[in-house]
């Protein structure tokens, strides 16, 4: 008995390419550190990054006067504490970021509310070990009063608003009997956790603009955004600023699983792409290639959002150099561009 033959055609999809040099012509501009591309005003720095990394007060503002036409420390401190159009927020991978205004409810509710509940959760657990008399109901009240008192008195530190509500002095034991035995203040993890609730926000330093010594502020609460759709508008910046970029990249950058990565991924369209060494995502229409810009060069501070804004890093630093720049959760100190 004969069989029929069937002949199969099997096609050959080509991904568009973008080279390391396609990626580094891409981060001169995008991220406004070619000089004819740096940015008028502090908000489009803080846009172009997606989010300007704030644990170090003075990231802020060198991350943003790098990428100024004039740099000036003054316009910064007027986003901040003036205008208010930057916000800080703890969120992606639990690190205290500024944003611009505009995207801070898409932050907070992608990522910022889910690392709240486990400040929340993780304070709890540690004044019910190393305090005395805590527990969620007296956490609460404690809360409420400092809300109250900031009410009444406007902006005030940590160390006046335990004047008004005494449970701020009381300590926490942590690691009792390790070498590292520490006391911690409650009013420090307490305001940390009404900021990361969103209820106040850092005022203008008691100093410099390099100090941590600050008062805090009432501020009302974001506007809610589902989900999914801010989880979305978080991806389709970050891939508007650092893309082409693999899912491990957004997945190390973002903090989230790697399912929720994906469907952002598919909510936004996003293109797959072959990178050297790899595949990574584009936004749609932005698969094409970029010419060769301007010479340039950058000093960049610590936690800077362009060297921190990859988990795979060798398209724009020797992988050798990599374990001597960068610390085991992915920091990395002042560097040359």
């Amino acid at each position: 008995m004969s069989y029929p033959c069937r002949i199969v055609a099997v096609m050959t999809v080509h991904l568009p390419r973008l080279d390391h040099e396609q990626r580094r012509a891409r981060l001169a501009r995008r991220h406004l550190l070619a000089p004819s591309w740096r940015a008028p005003d502090v908000g489009s720095v803080a846009d172009a990054v997606v989010a300007l990394h704030a644990t170090d007060p003075a990231t802020v503002y060198l991350s943003a006067c790098a990428r100024l036409a004039r740099p000036d420390a003054a316009e910064v401190d007027r986003a901040l504490y003036e205008e208010v159009s930057l916000v800080k927020l703890l969120s992606m991978r639990r690190t205290l970021f500024a944003v611009t205004a505009g995207f801070a409810p898409y932050v907070a509710s992608s990522t910022a509310r889910a690392v709240a509940a486990r400040e929340r959760a993780q304070l709890l657990k540690h004044l019910r070990e190393g305090a005395t008399g805590w527990d969620e109901r007296r956490l609460v009240e404690a809360e409420r009063e400092v809300l109250q008192a900031l009410a009444r008195h406007g902006e005030a530190t940590t160390a006046e608003l335990s004047e008004h509500v005494p449970a701020l002095r009381e300590t926490i034991l942590r690691s009792p009997g390790k070498p590292y035995e520490a006391r911690q203040s409650v009013g420090s993890r307490l305001l940390r956790l009404l900021a990361s609730d969103g209820h106040v926000r850092r005022g203008r330093p008691r100093g410099s603009w390099t100090s941590s010594l600050y008062p805090w502020a009432p501020i009302p609460q974001l506007p809610d955004v589902p989900v999914r759709e801010a989880r979305a508008e978080v991806v389709r910046r970050w891939l508007g600023a650092f893309g082409p970029g693999s899912e491990a990249d957004v997945k190390w950058w973002t903090g989230w699983s790697l399912r929720d990565v994906r469907a952002a991924l598919a909510d936004v369209a996003a293109v797959e792409v072959e990178l050297t060494g790899g595949t990574g995502y584009v936004l749609p229409g932005d698969e094409g290639p970029e010419e060769a810009g301007e010479a340039w060069a950058a000093l960049l501070p610590g936690l800077d959002p362009t060297a921190m804004g990859w988990r795979e890093r060798d398209w724009y630093l020797d992988p050798g150099h990599i374990p001597h720049l960068f610390d085991r959760a992915g920091n990395i100190g002042p560097t040359v561009w």
